[in-house]
């Protein structure tokens, strides 16, 4: 037996001892219930309305974050919690449960790598390579879901503003004028909007204004927003008109994304440098190799 057949031999033992002993410490941990009321519970019934693969998925995602559980410690589950709560309680599943989505995205990549492997006659070699990519799949769709839901609440914000500003000067109050912004809304899915409706929910359960605007500030960690909320609840401890403040707010909010804007703009012209000199290289290399290679023929010829 060759030295390759007996060291594939001695990967997989080792491979399916590290298995067994990660089957073990997932079942024999203690479980806990995971809570999905509020907003992430409703999270929850419109991905599973609305995405049909997700909802074939969802009851073994819910089985193995049970499992799993036991076996995470308090600081990872805060942090990914927080990541989460960025994403705008994304799919609406708790940490362990994401956590379960990754492993069995991983397992599904290890027997595609295994496929794969075969296939390409890379082996061992393309299961060690597609596995841990698989599992970090769903790390990158929450990242890249929470930098969309960001970027959607910073981009309308100064309109939401604008809205609120002119609700209120007709004679509404700020939860009125909230309503309004929300009614009013083509989009129901867009994060600001969501955000809006999150708001009107907390201060009809009897939370204070300040509680939940001071949470939207926490569930959206920008320069915009905390303007905007400190500037809302600083109108109300002072007593000072709301709807004026609201106008100042956007207007500097509008000004303030202009100004970036153009920062991004100045910044986008050095970076097609690279890109750029390498394109150049690129056409200079398809108009001069084929004169090098005729010069190259004729001299061999001669």
């Amino acid at each position: 037996m060759s030295t390759h057949v007996i060291l594939r031999y001695v990967v997989m033992v080792l491979f399916g001892a590290a298995l067994a002993l990660v089957v073990y410490a997932v079942v024999s941990a203690p479980s806990r219930e995971a809570s999905r009321l509020g907003m992430r519970g409703l999270k929850r019934r419109r991905a599973l309305e609305d995405n049909d693969a997700w909802k074939q998925v969802e009851p073994l995602v819910r089985w193995l974050g049970i499992r799993v559980s036991g076996v995470l410690n308090q600081e990872f589950r805060v942090k990914v919690e927080r990541q989460l709560v960025l994403g705008g309680d994304w799919l609406g599943i708790t940490p362990d449960e994401f956590v379960a989505l990754s492993i069995i995205s991983g397992v599904g990549g290890l027997g595609f790598g295994v496929v794969a492997g075969q296939m390409t006659g890379m082996g061992v070699a393309m299961v060690f390579v597609v596995g841990p990519l698989f599992a970090f799949l769903p790390w990158l769709q929450l990242s890249a879901t929470r930098d969309d839901r960001l970027k959607g609440i910073n981009r309308g914000l100064p309109y939401a503003i604008d809205l609120l500003a002119l609700a209120m000067s007709a004679g509404k109050d700020f939860p009125g004028a909230v309503r309004q912004v929300v009614e009013k809304s083509s989009d129901p899915d867009d994060p600001l909007v969501e955000e809006f409706a999150r708001i009107l929910q907390e201060l009809g359960v009897g939370r204070t204004r300040k509680q939940a605007l001071v949470a939207f500030a926490d569930r959206a960690p920008l320069e915009a927003v905390q303007e905007f909320v400190n500037s809302v609840v600083q109108a109300e401890e002072k007593g000072n008109p709301l709807a004026d403040v609201l106008q100042i707010q956007a207007s500097m909010t509008r000004m303030r994304r202009g100004v970036r804007a153009e920062q991004m703009a100045a910044k986008a012209g050095v970076k097609m440098i690279g890109p750029l000199a390498l394109l150049m290289l690129c056409i200079i290399a398809l108009i001069l190799g084929p004169m090098f290679l005729k010069l190259g023929e004729q001299t061999a010829d001669t």
